[in-house]
């Protein structure tokens, strides 16, 4: 899983960079493009492992207040 949610957005930007170092002006511009995409799968990822932290901590609630337990009770 690391993988993708690290490796896929290195290599994606690792080719903007190649394209803008190497590239002409329409693959600099591709370059640009392809930082941009890099910038937002990571930014989807930061949201996925959001949201799943939160729906996480919602059914560790929902359980505790069926038990009536609450975790900073002594």
């Amino acid at each position: 899983m690391k993988l993708l949610r690290i490796g896929l957005p290195a290599l994606i930007a690792l080719a903007g960079v190649v394209l803008l170092v190497v590239g002409d002006e329409t693959g600099q511009g591709a370059g640009v493009m392809l930082l941009g995409v890099a910038l937002l799968v990571v930014l989807a990822n930061v949201f996925v492992r959001l949201t799943i932290s939160s729906e996480k901590e919602r059914e560790r609630e929902a359980y505790n207040r069926e038990r009536g337990v609450w975790p900073d009770e002594d």
